[in-house]
């Protein structure tokens, strides 16, 4: 019997796909296909918001032509495929041609003609449609935010709104976009917004940019109350409209790769996870100015507390905080978060430092994310017998925004308006544990 073997993403399966099956199944007895992966399709640059790749490999299925499909998960993976399922003839695409010449030493290597006039990119540029987003705020996110939209497909910002009519002009000058210093002429000429403006305009303009039919995407904090993300998030439903936070270690590959193996029960039922984060600062600067919401609750408590909520969920028995102010700034906060079966920590710094690290302890191990464990690269799942201990690692690239992009855009194409990343409950309850601290609720200041 003779064995063929190919690779592709299938990324909207079309008749040139097909038409290369087919050719690679007519070169033997049995056709193995191997679709990459998620992970490493991102790996490798390639940010698509279309299809995933379950979806993928069911396309290839579909086809018939597939007596076996697999997943190709990483670099190098073609040889030790060839080898693992005895193949004789790898074969792909022309436009491949001598690219793949290096596995002749494994098995025959056969370019099948390609089909002229057809390719993903150009379905992809039919039927895709780019999303012009407009961006509120001109801060440091704001100028990290515009060259990680350019590796994802169907973004591309355009303006950019600021009341400070020469700041605005002046970050549209950096970037080309147009500038803008009136909500209603900026609103209009874009499809989505992204909002990066102060702490305190956060829900004013997710709300004013819903009203006026815009998906918003929301940095953090998301918002200072409960009640403000929830009635956020009400009318995003009512005018079937994506509303997300954007959490960006949420959506990095790493640590959803965490919370899916806590999940399955790696290392038993999770006990405890504390989390650390801090930064420090000098004045004068925002983070350290009260009336403009500063603070180590407010700077970093939404990824802290979004670590806790993913994994221990949100129906906590008691939330406290012991906290150091200075000139009414937190500029160090500790928060405890107690559930019925386990407990849970945060440690915030802005003018205190701590190890910025990630613990989740469970009954049968715990799992290590060195700091900085928000841009999670790589961790390690440790027992009682370190014979038994695993280390992961992950690609973490650029400023790591392009991951929520490409699932802010993905809901939007796909019309789905709530992500399993980060859920719209999690969502409203790191508001509601950010409102209690500001509130005083259970507050000791040390």
């Amino acid at each position: 019997m003779t064995k063929v073997i190919t690779y592709g993403t299938y990324d909207l399966l079309h008749q040139g796909h097909i038409n290369l099956l087919r050719s690679a199944k007519e070169l033997g007895d049995y056709l193995i296909v191997g679709v990459t992966s998620d992970s490493f399709d991102r790996g490798r640059g390639k940010l698509n918001v279309r299809n995933n790749v379950l979806e993928r490999v069911e396309a290839v299925k579909a086809t018939g032509f597939a007596d076996e499909v697999i997943i190709e998960d990483y670099l190098g993976q073609k040889i030790d495929d060839i080898q693992k399922y005895d193949v004789d003839i790898f074969a792909i695409g022309s436009d491949w041609l001598g690219k793949f010449d290096y596995l002749n030493e494994y098995c025959k290597v056969v370019y099948l003609p390609r089909t002229e006039g057809i390719s993903s990119t150009m379905l992809r540029a039919e039927n895709q449609s780019t999303y012009r987003i407009g961006i509120i705020g001109s801060g440091r996110i704001a100028h990290r935010f515009v060259p990680e939209t350019k590796v994802v497909n169907g973004a591309e910002v355009t303006a950019v709104l600021n009341p400070d009519k020469d700041k605005a002009a002046a970050f549209g000058k950096v970037h080309r976009l147009d500038a803008f210093s009136d909500f209603d002429d900026f609103i209009k000429l874009i499809d989505v917004v992204y909002v990066a403006s102060p702490h305190l305009t956060h829900y004013d303009y997710a709300k004013s940019s819903l009203l006026a039919g815009k998906h918003v995407l929301c940095e953090i904090p998301f918002t200072l109350s409960k009640d403000e993300a929830l009635e956020l998030y009400r009318l995003a439903e009512e005018n079937n409209l994506v509303l997300m936070e954007a959490s960006k270690t949420a959506y990095c590959p790493a640590f959803g790769h965490i919370i899916t193996l806590i999940k399955s029960g790696i290392i038993g039922d999770v006990v405890d996870v504390k989390a650390s984060l801090s930064k420090m600062v000098e004045p004068p600067t925002r983070e350290l100015d009260a009336m403009q919401a500063g603070g180590a609750i407010t700077e970093h408590a939404p990824l802290t507390i979004m670590a806790i909520v993913r994994l221990l969920g949100i129906d906590w028995i008691d939330v406290g905080f012991h906290t150091k102010k200075e000139k009414g700034v937190d500029i160090y906060t500790k928060g405890i978060i107690n559930y019925p079966h386990a407990t849970s920590s945060f440690t915030l710094g802005i003018g205190v430092k701590t190890e910025g690290n990630l613990v989740i302890s469970g009954t049968k191990g715990y799992v290590y994310v060195p700091a900085p464990w928000w841009l999670t690269s790589y961790f390690e799942v440790r027992y009682e017998d370190q014979r038994k201990n695993k280390k992961y690692f992950y690609s973490y690239d650029g400023e790591g925004l392009r991951y929520e992009i490409q699932e802010f855009l993905s809901m939007i194409v796909n019309n789905r308006r709530s992500c399993y990343k980060l859920r719209r409950r999690e969502s409203v309850a790191i508001a509601e544990i950010i409102e209690k601290y500001r509130n005083g609720e259970n507050v000791t200041e040390i």
